[in-house]
């Protein structure tokens, strides 16, 4: 095992098995270089590693903390990730959407909460009445935000928003051909949501919810690139 992997388990360890928990302030360096057996490079690689997940925190003047290992501000951060999976692995994340955000969609109808349905028709509307490709997506984000905000599970939310940002990049949107009956099809969707959200009634919200995610699915996979035919 390379030097800055040692420390990075080390670390790992120490967090997971609540040694260091939460909040809690890390030892000095040579007290923790001498706990996991390694040198203070490979404990500050390990250090910048761990940080950049948000799960361990400096705070000039006052030393090295574990985060507060909050889910959502955690998962936020596989964005950078994410955002490099190719369109195959995409289409593998938007079922783990597709079941999340409906689960999501369910609560927010079952919340009863007529703010709700005022703040989504209102977003509804402005998406309905754009052609624009960036104010669509921005608006499409935001309606599906505020119900997943709403669902109650900020960790839901966080996950939710990283894999549709990642599906945003393909930009199903854009002027062409098919735009007029994707956006269409698109609005019809996001109506049947807030008429079940309206109505609070979870069952129709969620089956809602999962068919709409599940048509941006076949929108996605009709851009795959055609197979190549093997050449003789």
């Amino acid at each position: 095992m390379a030097a800055t992997d040692k420390a990075l388990a080390g670390l790992r360890q120490m967090i997971a098995s609540g040694e260091l928990g939460p909040r809690a302030k890390f030892p000095p360096e040579p007290e923790l270089c001498d706990h996991l057996g390694v040198s203070r490079s490979s404990l500050r690689e390990a250090v910048r590693s761990l940080a950049a997940l948000g799960v361990i925190e400096s705070r000039h003047g006052s030393g090295t903390y574990v985060s507060a290992l909050d889910p959502a501000s955690i998962i936020s951060r596989f964005s950078l990730s994410v955002e490099l999976i190719p369109l195959e692995g995409l289409l593998e994340l938007l079922e783990v959407r597709r079941v999340l955000e409906s689960h999501a969609t369910a609560a927010a109808a079952a919340r009863q909460d007529p703010e709700l349905a005022a703040q989504l028709s209102s977003i509804l509307d402005r998406l309905e009445a754009t052609t624009d490709p960036v104010e669509i997506q921005h608006l499409d984000a935001e309606f599906h935000g505020a119900i997943c905000s709403a669902g109650g599970n900020p960790t839901v939310t966080a996950l939710t928003d990283v894999i549709r940002g990642r599906g945003g990049h393909y930009r199903i949107f854009e002027p062409g051909a098919d735009f007029d009956a994707i956006k269409q099809t698109s609005d019809r969707g996001h109506r049947a949501i807030l008429d079940a959200i309206v109505t609070r009634d979870p069952a129709a919200a969620e089956t809602a919810a999962s068919a709409h995610i599940a048509q941006t699915e076949l929108w996605l996979r009709a851009l795959r690139p055609e197979p190549q035919p093997d050449l003789p």
